[in-house]
């Protein structure tokens, strides 16, 4: 059979790392999209040879503009083929109370955590329809699902993937594509764990199972949700919470 190809955004950030480790390990080719201005490329290529994978291919572009978008996505199937699944996983936030959020912190957050989605997808969700095949996992936020003070931008896009999703689904059951959500609560990257230790132990303190989740658990749901085995379930929202919020 031929060697599926996963393409991730946001890619080489903490749990981008751990859903292209995951998809490696399932024998996907993983093409790992990230920011031009993110400048440790090198050394992540580094650390992720260090720790066994060494046939990453990486391409740049922001995913908030289309044309770059489609030029990545133009580049990756030059050296791989087709993509058959894609992670919309790219986000930033700009937190700050709605009171005196500024309108290019709320568009910067659109931008890059919801219309990316549409500026990734149109690239190849058509595509994978005329092959009878694909999946599209988008990277939603347990703050999309209940909201957060502070997050009016963030939280505003994080349920706009749900909704994407869902929509998206409907239109694309009968095609062999699947399009899930992922919920995630706090997630030990390296970007979370730096935060003040007090603070860190408050957030941990909020969650019921006490801990926080561990990035190879998001990767391995993302594999399950790129697998045959579900391709019953679209449409979906999954919360990986540890009981932070329940629904």
């Amino acid at each position: 059979m031929t060697q599926r190809v996963a393409f991730v955004t946001g890619a080489m950030g903490g749990l981008g790392t751990a859903i292209c480790q995951a998809f490696a390990k399932d024998g996907y080719k993983v093409v790992a999209a990230y920011h031009p201005q993110f400048d440790n490329k090198d050394e992540w290529l580094k650390e992720m040879e260090a720790a066994g994978f060494k046939d990453f291919v990486c391409v740049a572009g922001d995913v908030s503009k289309i044309e770059e978008c489609q030029a990545m996505v133009t580049e990756a199937e030059a050296k791989v083929g087709p993509v058959d699944i894609l992670v919309n996983n790219a986000g930033i936030t700009r937190d700050r109370f709605f009171a005196k959020m500024e309108k290019d912190q709320w568009e910067a957050v659109i931008s890059t955590n919801l219309s990316s989605l549409f500026n990734m997808t149109k690239q190849v969700s058509a595509k994978m329809a005329e092959r009878g095949w694909g999946r599209i996992i988008n990277i939603s936020s347990v703050n999309g699902v209940k909201g957060q003070a502070g997050q009016a931008n963030y939280s505003a896009a994080k349920a706009g993937v749900i909704g994407f999703t869902k929509a998206l689904a409907q239109e694309l059951a009968t095609k062999g594509v699947t399009v899930n959500a992922i919920a995630p609560g706090y997630v030990a990257t390296k970007m979370v764990m730096a935060i003040r230790e007090d603070i860190l132990k408050t957030i941990v303190d909020s969650v019921p199972m006490k801990r926080l989740a561990k990035p190879e658990e998001m990767g391995a749901l993302c594999s399950y949700l790129a697998s045959d085995l579900a391709g019953y379930m679209t449409g979906a929202t999954l919360n990986i919470n540890g009981g932070l919020h329940m629904m």
